[in-house]
């Protein structure tokens, strides 16, 4: 079964995470790279830039201005735990600004922020964390309802993807299961 959004997110910690030959549809896709070690070689992270612009891949830098300005890319993420406004100062029009949030109050502090998308997490369980807590469908519909800029992010794997035409929104965002099964996972994606 295919799925079929307007928009997907995929977050990646190192630009080997992800082979953008997989990604065959233009103008969907957008790439978070959110590196919390150490950052990748610059002039690699360039040339991916550059492949990512040559395939309309749209690539975000997380929670570093500098860089995200440094290579050119189309704008910040910006995680839950940013609580400053000042990238406000930033944004400009052809700058983007997404976020994450975990509950309404930081849902409404990322519209603060000016985010044009907010990915709402978790949606699913996770696996590495059993105990933690996660909306399930309903409370994300009624969490998204006082926003058409939010999006689902985790737990989302192959084996609940269909689970996802349930979901309010026009997108999801992938963390962990770019990683593991890419292939199969862009083969359903439409």
């Amino acid at each position: 079964m295919f799925i079929n959004k307007n928009k997907y997110f995929l977050l990646i910690e190192t630009i080997k995470d992800i082979d953008l030959k997989n990604i065959k549809i233009r103008n969907k896709f957008s790439i978070i790279y959110r590196n919390k070690s150490k950052i990748d070689n610059l002039k690699d992270l360039l040339s991916f830039r550059q492949k990512c612009k040559l395939k309309s891949i749209k690539f975000f830098v997380a929670n570093n201005f500098k860089l995200a300005i440094y290579l050119n890319s189309d704008g910040i993420y910006l995680s839950a735990y940013i609580k400053d406004l000042k990238f406000l100062n930033y944004k400009k029009s052809n700058f983007e600004i997404i976020g994450s949030a975990h509950n309404f109050k930081e849902i409404q502090f990322k519209i603060k922020q000016g985010c044009s998308s907010i990915l709402l997490s978790k949606l699913f369980m996770v696996n590495y964390d059993k105990q933690a807590p996660f909306l399930g469908i309903v409370k994300f519909n009624n969490l998204s309802k006082f926003s058409k800029k939010i999006v689902p992010l985790g737990g989302i794997k192959n084996s609940n993807l269909n689970q996802l035409k349930n979901v309010f929104g026009e997108g999801f965002a992938l963390l962990s299961e770019v990683k593991k099964k890419p292939a199969k996972i862009f083969s359903r994606l439409l």
